[in-house]
């Protein structure tokens, strides 16, 4: 599979421009369903920026109570790495549980020393995502017309 130059997609003429990626999402599935050779197309999100959705405040207990699920993980990991060595079927189990312990609990002292050490900083968590203020499909030059005229019938389907 040959990749395009960035160039050769955004010389491409707009064929429709939605608000939200899941109308440009559906235009494209739709010409897709109509046997338009898709892979002429592409979806651009215009005007980006990045949004922190805040999901509340981070206590020590939080960050605590985060670190035993993802040292539990990890422990688990561990576990099922070193049980592959194990003798017995009874070792296999005492090893991922011990796996499982340990890293809860180292993964608890480490979140709870990480945020006490932050000095106050950050005391949220939060989640962050890159959006678009617009999104285009754009398509061949050789295909896009057909394209814009699908997505017109598209549009009256909606209608």
């Amino acid at each position: 599979m040959t990749q395009q130059p960035p160039s050769a997609v955004v010389d491409r003429p707009v064929v429709g421009s939605y608000a939200t990626y899941a109308g440009a999402q559906r235009a494209v599935d739709f010409l897709a369903d109509s046997k338009f050779p898709v892979e002429r197309t592409a979806i651009i999100g215009s005007d980006l920026r990045m949004v922190e959705t805040v999901l509340g405040r981070l206590t020590r207990g939080r960050a605590a109570l985060a670190g035993v699920g993802a040292g539990a993980w990890f422990g688990l990991l561990i576990g099922l790495l070193l049980s592959v060595f194990a003798a017995g079927g009874h070792n296999v189990i005492v090893l991922i549980i011990s796996g499982i312990v340990y890293g809860a609990v180292f993964g608890a002292i480490f979140g709870f020393v990480g945020h006490a050490l932050s000095g106050g900083h950050r005391d949220f968590a939060s989640r962050s995502q890159i959006v678009a203020a617009r999104y285009d499909v754009v398509a061949d030059a050789e295909v896009a017309e057909e394209a814009k005229n699908m997505l017109i019938k598209l549009g009256w389907r909606e209608d």
